[in-house]
């Protein structure tokens, strides 16, 4: 009997082993497990998917916001370049007028400081002429004094008559 050997009782214990496996319900147990298993990768999956779409669309979202944040930042900084060549603009018109200003003030002072010299050399030129007058009227008056009053004394008689 050379077919009892060692082989045959593996087969045999591998046979009845299998039969036990059967009968406990091993295979269903097992199939029941992987089942979950598979539906646990399956939902992960499905999670993962979920997770990944709402990155993206989080990703779409803030590339947006990046565009119009960097749209708005230029805006500003050309509204900040209008503004500052507006106000120098402003500043440079304001310096002019007040340069101006200042220029017609001064001119008008200097105007006026003329004409109070003239003035001045006017009436000391009248004083002096007056002074001079004087003494030449005084000088004269010393000198021929009498004949000039019997000549106008001799006139107004003339004109009287």
């Amino acid at each position: 009997m050379e077919w009892l050997d060692n082989s045959f009782y593996a087969l045999v214990a591998l046979v009845i082993f299998l039969a036990i496996v059967v009968y406990f319900g091993i295979p269903r147990i097992i199939g029941k497990m992987l089942d979950k298993q598979i539906q646990k990768i399956a939902d992960d999956l499905a999670e993962a998917k979920k997770l990944r779409e709402e990155a993206a669309a989080l990703l779409v979202e803030y590339e947006q916001k990046r565009v119009a944040a960097e749209g708005e930042a230029a805006g500003i900084i050309a509204a900040a370049q209008e503004e500052a060549t507006r106000l120098t603009a402003e500043a440079q018109t304001a310096l002019a007028e007040l340069v101006a200003r200042r220029s017609r003030a001064v001119e008008d002072k200097i105007a006026q400081a003329e004409a109070q010299a003239v003035a001045e050399v006017r009436a000391r030129s009248a004083d002096v002429a007056i002074e001079a007058a004087r003494l030449v009227l005084t000088d004269e008056m010393n000198r021929k004094g009498g004949q000039v009053v019997d000549r106008a004394i001799g006139d107004v008689a003339n004109r009287l008559n």
